[in-house]
């Protein structure tokens, strides 16, 4: 059961000892075949961490806070959270917001300033990115998308 929910993507330690009790796998029996996997290298929550922050910041745009909440929702312990997501650093956190807002500025063309604002900031706060840096790159990228705007002066 673990390898054919493993052959179809990586899998931490807690999904496997979940998807085992669910079909009706005593807890002992789990916790010997996870230990047998573990030992010999077909799990690894490390590893996991590492490629769920890599993949989803990449492809999904997701920001450091949602990366954290994904992978505890997953059963990762929090050392291992906290190091996998500090491979984002604050640099290439602000990048991928700025890219996410300069893909969505263009279907927004119509909208007043300040439905723009709300929405490009909401878009970045689901995403996981902090209240500052949303709107410290909205207020950033709609300058160089040619809107000043003044209504972001009071935030950050």
């Amino acid at each position: 059961m673990c390898l054919t929910l493993l052959t179809a993507r990586p899998r931490t330690r807690s999904e496997l000892y979940k998807a085992l009790l669910r079909n009706e796998i005593s807890p002992e029996v789990a916790e010997r075949v996870l230990g047998r996997l573990d030992e010999v290298g077909l799990i690894d929550d490390k590893a996991f961490a590492e490629m769920w922050v890599r993949s989803r910041h990449t492809y999904q745009g997701m920001g450091r806070k949602a990366l954290s909440v994904e992978l505890r929702r997953r059963g990762v312990d929090n050392d291992t959270v906290a190091e996998a997501v500090a491979a984002v650093d604050e640099e290439s956190e602000e990048e991928r917001a700025g890219q996410l807002v300069r893909k969505k500025l263009p279907s927004m063309r119509s909208a007043d300033e300040q439905t723009k604002i709300r929405r490009l900031v909401g878009m970045l706060a689901r995403k996981g990115y902090s209240q500052g840096l949303a709107y410290r790159v909205v207020r950033n990228e709609l300058a160089n998308f040619g809107e000043e705007t003044d209504l972001l002066d009071t935030f950050e």
